[in-house]
């Protein structure tokens, strides 16, 4: 079922508005459970080793996590909309 677009401009609001990590914590970990919160926690770490160019049997193994997960991960970072390289390069500075 389609998003409205008018939901998904006030769900991108809400994470412009965020000041700081304490507000991102917060703000997380009342808007998704625990297990999202570790789903998302995991994609974002293999995404870095990926960045790095971590072989993807290294990062199943350092991380507990299947090929095919990593594998998909690896699709976002080449094909996606950008947003994963944009935070890559954000947060290295």
């Amino acid at each position: 079922m389609p998003v409205p677009p008018q939901q998904l401009r006030e769900l991108y609001q809400l994470f412009s508005s965020i000041k700081d990590d304490k507000e991102a914590k917060l703000l997380i970990e009342d808007l998704l459970t625990p297990q999202e919160v570790a789903s998302l926690a995991e994609r974002w770490q293999l995404i870095q080793e990926l960045n790095k160019g971590t072989p993807q049997r290294d990062i199943a193994k350092k991380l507990g996590v299947s090929i095919s997960k990593i594998t998909r991960g690896s699709r976002m970072l080449q094909y996606g909309s950008g947003g994963f390289k944009h935070f890559l390069k954000r947060l290295k500075k």
